[in-house]
């Protein structure tokens, strides 16, 4: 325990991108989970190519399930995240009000990308990889939230 404090004491923002991204993995676990909830039963039944705006779900991709899919998954794994990090990486201690409209906005922007992206990724990797498309869809995305959220984080929302 003494070789992890002291990790922490001499590379404090190391140390900390680190434990942001092992307690991000509560966010990652409450999102594959509705992903896969959401996907193999919520919207199960609903299909049907979708497009709206940048969004282009077609029938292989999800259709219109595969979309509510991603965004509800997104959705419940940022509402995880903000209070995880909040309290365990960050300590925290600003008044909600005053950062939620930053935190909101951060979701939104990273919340367009990964619910754009996966029809993409998907189309890409489907004919390699079948049904784990979706899957490294949802991994693509969790990365590219993780580059968005922590510099957000860090220097705007918790500090």
């Amino acid at each position: 325990m003494s070789a992890v404090k002291k990790f922490k004491n001499n590379h404090p923002d190391l140390y900390e991108f680190i434990v942001f991204n092992i307690m991000s993995n509560v966010a990652t676990i409450t999102n594959f989970l509705m992903l896969w909830i959401s996907t193999g039963l919520l919207f199960k039944k609903v299909d049907g190519y979708f497009h709206w705006w940048i969004f282009d779900y077609g029938t292989a991709q999800g259709g219109l399930g595969g979309f509510l899919s991603f965004l509800l998954a997104y959705i419940c794994a940022q509402f995880v995240n903000f209070f995880v990090q909040r309290k365990v990486v960050f300590g925290a201690t600003v008044q909600i009000r005053k950062v939620i409209f930053w935190y909101v906005l951060t979701v939104i922007v990273a919340g367009i990308i990964s619910v754009w992206l996966p029809p993409y990724v998907i189309k890409q990797l489907a004919p390699i990889m079948g049904g784990w498309a979706p899957t490294v869809a949802n991994i693509v995305n969790i990365i590219v939230q993780v580059v968005i959220n922590y510099p957000m984080m860090k220097f705007v929302i918790m500090k």
